[in-house]
Parts: structure tokens; sequence; C-alpha cells
């Protein structure tokens, strides 16, 4: 099944007078690369945070953003009245002749000058902040399906054009060879004492070398692959990229041995169509 690595999920609830919100936001990553920003009141959390997201999220760039607003008045925030009067003073040795309050005003922004009395962190509100986060990867893990599911349906008219274009070869194939006896035959009429048995020999060889039946059954085997693959397996991104790039691998050789106009404008097709499927299975996790 196709999950995509773009999600989205937001979940907020209120506790004790203090709004939570999270919000999760991902793209496509080699990797698990986590951004996280919260309060510094649920900092000491953060590993169980990281921890609970890596097992979900699985891999791609993520940010996590938690946010807390104090819906009820707070008698939190104090000024250190000594410290404040110590600066005030240190800052007029300097300087005595500036009104009191741009003192004032300077000393206030001073280190440790107005603190906060923040409330510690207990269970409860850490049990309620676990069932957002849950909520939140729950909204985040559905966003994931339905662009899988949009994913699912690109690759797959994709690989079927792909398809369509490889079965439009073969009308070319026989036109193909006989264009090159015809053009064999034609040069060496300019020549005498042909020794027909080693014409018909290079022939052989030369026809060979063209032969482009493998190429098509290797296809055709690789896309019916990439197909099962994103069907039948879960977080199989990366496994389709390596399909991807044997695909690629077989309609390169194809036009390299093509030799025939029309061929080769079917393989610039399978190409951009390749490109398209290798863009979107990047953002498969």
């Amino acid at each position: 099944m196709i999950l995509s690595m773009t999600g989205f999920g937001r979940s907020e609830g209120v506790f004790e007078g203090k709004k939570i919100t999270i919000d999760l936001k991902s793209l496509n990553s080699k990797s698990f690369d986590l951004n996280i920003k919260m309060p510094l009141r649920y900092k000491d959390k953060e590993f169980d945070i990281r921890k609970t997201l890596n097992d979900k999220i699985l891999r791609g760039k993520v940010d996590c953003f938690i946010n807390m607003e104090t819906l009820t008045d707070s008698n939190d925030v104090s000024i250190n009245h000594d410290l404040v009067k110590s600066y005030i003073d240190e800052l007029k040795k300097i300087t005595s002749d500036g009104p009191d309050f741009e003192y004032l005003k300077m000393a206030i922004r001073f280190p440790d000058a107005i603190s906060t009395r923040p409330d510690e962190l207990n269970e409860n509100e850490w049990i309620f902040l676990s069932g957002l986060l849950n909520e939140a990867l729950e909204k985040f893990d559905q966003f994931r399906k339905t662009e899988g599911e949009t994913l699912h349906d690109e690759l797959k008219k994709n690989l079927k054009s792909i398809e369509s274009s490889l079965a439009q070869v073969i009308p070319f194939e026989n036109e193909r060879m006989d264009g090159v006896k015809e053009r064999y035959r034609k040069t060496l009429n300019e020549f005498d004492n042909i020794d027909e048995t080693r014409f018909y020999q290079e022939m052989a060889y030369f026809t060979e070398k063209l032969d482009i039946s493998e190429e098509k059954v290797r296809l055709a085997q690789h896309l019916k692959y990439y197909l099962e693959v994103m069907k039948d397996e879960d977080f199989n991104g990366k496994k389709l990229g390596f399909i991807s790039q044997e695909i690629g691998r077989e309609i390169n050789t194809l036009g390299s041995k093509a030799n025939h106009a029309e061929i080769q404008k079917l393989v610039v097709k399978m190409k951009d169509d390749l490109e398209k499927i290798k863009e979107q299975t990047l953002n498969v996790l």
C-alpha cells in the first residue's frame, strides 16, 4: 500500500486553563529528520515525544510545533526590584544626567530583571499532552493515506503509459531490420566478388547486436514487479526507487539499440513517463 511522505495533522485541547495545540508537518526525505519546537515546560518530555514521532512517522523531514496559551489571568510574572535598582545605580555611575525612566527602561532588559514562575508539568498534563500527540498522529497518518491514494493512481497511469509505448515498438521491429539489411545490400552491390557467406555471417552478428527482445522482456517484468510491490508491500518507497532505476536501464539500452526513428520517439516518451515516476517515487514512504 502506498503512503505519501507528505503529511499534516493538528490537534488541540484545553487543560486547566491552558490551550495546547500540536501541528505536525512532513515532506520527503531519505531518512527521519525531525525539527521540534515546544514550550520550556515540556522540554523534559522531548525524548519521549521524539521517540513516539520516530516510531510512527518512520521517514520524512518532519516539523512538530507544540504551542501553549494561558487562558486565565496569571500572577506568574515578577520583577526583581532589588536587582533592577542595582542595574539603575550602575548605569548612573556611567552617566548620571539622564532621566530616571530611561535608566528603568534599560535596566528591565538586563538578565533576570523580570522572571516567571511556571508551575511544573504534572503527570495528568503529560497524559493529556500524549493524547493530543496521538490524535495529531492519527490525522497525520490519514493525510498520508489520502495523498498515497493519489500517488498510486498517478504512478499506475505512468507505468501503463510505458507499457503502452513498449507494445507500440513491436510493429517497427521487422521494418527496422529490413531497413538495415537493405542498406547493407546497397553498399555491397557497389563492390565486386562479394563473399555471400561472410555477408550473412556479418548480418547475423549485426542483427544479434541490435536485437531488443531481452530488453523488452526485462522491461515488462520490471513494470509488473513495480505494480506488485506498490500494491502488496508497506513502506515500499526505497524499493520502488530501486525498481525504477532498473526500468531506466532497460529503456536506455532499448534506445541505444533502436536504430529506428519511430522507436526512438517511443523511447523518449518512455523516458518522460519514467521521470514522472521517479519524482513521484521520491515522495513514497
